[in-house]
């Protein structure tokens, strides 16, 4: 079964730090671009970073600049999301999603699906 899964969400303070990682099973994540998207409840899921094929991170969403960064272990099969400085308005669920080849913003883009993992920002 070709899947990727989340991991790493939590509770968190402000100004704290998580990193989220997105762990594919059935395929090699070598080829793909993996994006993070996030929905806060009552929002649209909206997409926040992409970490690309040569593990170059695009960040989508101004406030999430200079705090977030992507990384990637070819030999686990994984792609991480280092969030810093996090804020309440950063609780979501995150979702990770692989597109092969590219990075895209748009959820209609993307292959495979994990099925989120839940990031609360509180103080």
């Amino acid at each position: 079964q070709l899947k990727v899964v989340e991991s790493g969400g939590g509770l968190v303070q402000p100004g704290g730090s998580l990193r989220l990682s997105c762990a594919a099973s059935g395929f090699s994540l070598f080829y793909y671009g993996v994006g993070w998207f996030r929905q806060a409840p009552g929002k649209e899921r909206e997409a926040v970073s992409c970490i690309t094929p040569v593990g170059e991170t695009l960040n989508y969403v101004d406030s999430v600049k200079g705090r977030f960064t992507g990384s990637r272990d070819s030999a686990k099969n994984t792609v991480y999301l280092n969030m810093t400085g996090l804020k309440p308005e950063d609780t979501a669920v995150y979702y990770c999603a692989a597109m092969y080849r590219y990075c895209s913003r748009y959820v209609k883009d993307m292959n495979y699906w994990g099925e989120g993992t839940l990031v609360t920002v509180f103080s």
